[in-house]
């Protein structure tokens, strides 16, 4: 069984076109559950890739994304009210 990393990523991007593929990317890799943020359950491999593909499209001096980590106990603590469901209960109460 793979480790995963239980990640919150957020973005800020300046320019319509970059936001859209950034979206698109973190789609692929979690849950889209706020309009600039992401929760993911990530392997290091998977972390290092997506790390690395959006580092190639963001421009550092007017985007930003942030990775906030959550240990298990933590990510499942987190609390809803509305918004979509989440996929897969499971992944946030590993």
């Amino acid at each position: 069984m793979k480790l995963t990393k239980n990640v919150v990523i957020s973005y800020d991007i300046s320019e319509d076109n970059r936001r859209t593929k950034i979206h698109k990317i973190l789609k692929s890799y979690g849950q889209w559950v706020q309009y600039s943020v992401f929760e993911c359950q990530l392997t290091d491999t998977q972390y290092a890739k997506l790390r690395a593909r959006l580092s190639k499209l963001i421009k550092p001096d007017t985007d930003s994304i942030r990775f906030y980590f959550l240990c298990a106990c933590c990510f499942a603590k987190v609390e809803r009210i509305g918004g979509e469901p989440v996929r897969d209960d499971s992944i946030f109460f590993a």
